[in-house]
This record gives structure tokens, sequence and C-alpha cells, in this order.
């Protein structure tokens, strides 16, 4: 799947078996999350924001990949501040999806009034580190043994994107 055979859906509960088998893919790296199950849909829909919710799917219809946002705090002043979580299928990784995701994400999150995003990577991810920053995002640190995944300890790189038009 390329970027120009792609179409941008808003992500649905029908979509879910395949963003869930993507996000398993995800997970089966150990480098994409600290998570090792994945959700149930409910679960799942109710940890993420109701808008800014994608999939990219090729023409016949194949999942390549999804991003959504998530509430970084149920406090209203930080409203305005999101999580992303951007996520490509295997074999549809390197070929521009992530940043299409990604790009979308940001418009939209700036239209529903998002001021900051932020992600979470952990450190050995360094092609996630690269797609954030080559949409707007920067380091803001590193969150040393943040958490454990198997027993090990794993830092976590801090990134952030202000938007320029939203709290400005």
């Amino acid at each position: 799947m390329s970027v120009s055979a792609a179409r941008l859906l808003p992500l649905q509960a029908a979509h879910y078996p395949a963003v869930a088998a993507v996000y398993a893919e995800g997970i089966a790296t150990g480098q994409a999350t600290l998570t090792t199950e994945v959700p149930t849909w409910e679960a799942w829909d109710a940890a993420h924001l109701p808008h800014s919710r994608w999939v990219m799917e090729d023409e016949s219809g194949v999942l390549g990949g999804w991003a959504a946002l998530t509430p970084v705090s149920g406090r209203c002043v930080y409203c305005g501040v999101a999580e992303v979580s951007v996520y490509v299928a295997a074999a549809r990784r390197g070929r521009g999806l992530g940043l299409e995701l990604l790009k979308r994400l940001i418009q939209d999150s700036e239209a529903h009034g998002i001021w900051t995003l932020q992600a979470g990577i952990l450190r050995e991810n360094t092609p996630s580190l690269r797609l954030h920053e080559r949409a707007g995002f920067r380091l803001v640190g590193i969150r040393e043994k943040l958490g454990q995944l198997h027993g090990h300890w794993r830092d976590v790189c801090l990134l952030e994107r202000r938007s320029p038009v939203v709290g400005a």
C-alpha cells in the first residue's frame, strides 16, 4: 500500500478487529508500547477521545494503519492536551502511512481545540522518534525507567508538538 493508493477514513467499531491486529503487531515488537495485551473494543473506545480517530485502508479495504488520541488527564485545565497513538501494519511500514496518519491527527486535533500533542516513545523505537520529529514534535526529555516490559525497565522519550494556531 502506498500513500497515494490509500484512503483515510474515520475509525469505526467495525474497523476494530483490523486495528487490534495492527496493534498486536506493534505489541509483539517489544518497541511500540509497554502494553502487553490488546484491549477489547469497549476498553479501547472508552480510553480514546471520540474524535480524531483514523484508519488508512487500501483500495480493497485492507487496513494499513491507524491513529487516535487519548486524553492526558481528566482535569479540565488539560482538555487541550492529548497523547498520540500511531500504528502501521508491519507489511506497510516505511511507505509514509504513519506520517499521513499523524498529519491528519494534527489537523483534526487543532479543529477540536487541542493545543498540545504529546507522544511517549520507547527510547529504542528510532523509526517512531524520526516520524514524530518529521511531523514537528520535539524531544522534551527522557523519562528513565518509566515502566517495565517483561521484567526489564524501559526508558520513554517524551515528545510534544505545540499548535501554532490553537492556544497561540
